[in-house]
């Protein structure tokens, strides 16, 4: 059962926001903008950081948007939400998909946006109940790991009061209105690598006077699928997927050449390196037993640090999510496979932070598919089908955010 916390008296005007808050999630849905192209997006939170009587600066990290709301003395509480939209094409049938043709809200950072906005001008209306200094910071490019390191780099620690705490949430495909979190690990470290891989083009009809590196990568790519099977330890976790494997022009040409991409997940930083070193070592013994012309180039596309969440600052703000929504629905999550910038800017600013998860899937339609055992058939993050329910999600993430916040603010 839900108890009367701090935050409540703010969100005393949430229902009357709702119907705003929800137009503004549709409308960033149907607008998507790739990383680091977030203009319109960035634009929209800085007007509606202002309108609420925010001191806002804008451009930071290229699109980044900051927003201060000082009242009065008090601790400085850093809330995050990420904006950028994902290369991909929706399949959603929704009457506010996006309009821009390949590119969509796969992932929720249009739910962020509309959980921050609406969390902003709630926090603004009802100064009276709280005190001290609100953050708001709208991220760019999470979705290529260089967003959060782009407004540090453009002095975030400098220009803006080092807070307390940093706050961030995420939608999952949980069940809607449920919420996860969980002392230390949150969220994985994530590498994404490309591998160019050498041979000797030759036509078809004459493979002897080849190195065939579509065979090599082919085997590379087998041989990959061992590591996580033979050389973590079923109590440690990894995933190594490779998403995609390119060579070639032509059914009768043999190539020169092969890429493979792939991305690796981890809990622990030595389970990470044994992985990377790992697939550098069948790489390389692959080139040489198929007899490259020479060895193959590694190329880091992205990486992502793990995001560890303050055990004291979590258990804080548990608290007031258990006394604000009920036990039921607050619950201890497992590490999510998923991965995440927003641990740069407690890691780097040396504040403790705390992430958590938001359930976006209808309840019944979770229920049903759980209990068929079809839970892997629903559409997850990165689906050209995920779209997360409007409601409880939309009213579920402003509550959280709002009580989250003032699990300090209203100390």
């Amino acid at each position: 059962m839900a108890t009367q916390t701090p935050g409540d008296s703010v969100l005393e005007g949430l229902d009357g926001m709702l119907d705003d808050v929800e137009a503004l999630y549709k409308d960033v849905h149907s607008h998507p903008e790739l990383s680091m192209q977030e203009a319109r997006t960035a634009e929209i939170a800085a007007d509606r950081l202002s309108a609420a009587g925010f001191d806002v600066t804008s451009g930071v990290g290229k699109t980044g948007v900051v927003g201060l709301l000082e009242n009065g003395d008090g601790p400085t509480v850093m809330l995050r939400a990420d904006m950028d939209a994902l290369p991909v094409q929706e399949q959603t049938g929704l009457d506010y998909a996006s309009t821009v043709d390949g590119v969509m809200h796969a992932c929720g950072h249009d739910m962020h946006v509309a959980w921050l906005a609406g969390t902003a001008a709630l926090m603004a209306r009802n100064k009276e109940s709280w005190h001290g200094t609100l953050m708001a910071v709208f991220q760019p490019a999470e979705e290529t790991a260089e967003g959060a390191q782009a407004m540090i780099d453009d002095g975030l620690f400098d220009r803006f009061p080092k807070p307390e705490v940093i706050l961030g949430q995420h939608v999952m495909p949980s069940p809607a209105g449920l919420i996860g979190s969980r002392a230390g690990v949150i969220t994985s470290a994530a590498d994404s690598l490309e591998i160019h891989m050498f041979g000797r083009g030759a036509h078809g009809s004459m493979p002897q006077a080849s190195v065939d590196p579509v065979v090599m990568a082919a085997a590379t790519v087998m041989r990959l699928q061992t590591v996580v099977a033979r050389e973590v330890a079923p109590t440690e976790s990894a995933v190594l997927t490779v998403g995609a494997l390119q060579a070639g022009t032509k059914e009768n040409v043999i190539p020169d050449e092969a890429v493979i991409k792939l991305n690796v997940r981890t809990f622990d930083e030595g389970v990470r390196k044994r992985v990377l070193d790992a697939i550098k070592r069948i790489v390389n013994a692959e080139a040489e037993a198929s007899g490259a012309p020479k060895p193959p180039e590694f190329k880091t596309l992205d990486r992502y640090n793990l995001v560890t969440n303050d055990a004291g600052a979590t258990a804080r703000v548990g608290e007031a999510l258990r006394a604000h929504f009920g036990a039921d629905r607050v619950v201890t999550s497992g590490p999510v496979s998923a991965s995440e910038d927003f641990g740069s800017f407690g890691t780097e600013w040396e504040v403790p932070s705390v992430f958590w998860t938001i359930g976006g899937t209808d309840p019944d339609l979770y229920a049903k598919a759980q209990q068929e055992g079809r839970l892997t058939e629903l559409p997850t993050n990165h689906n050209p089908r995920f779209a997360p329910v409007l409601h409880p999600t939309l009213q579920t993430g402003v509550e959280a955010l709002v009580t989250g916040a003032c699990a300090w603010l209203s100390g």
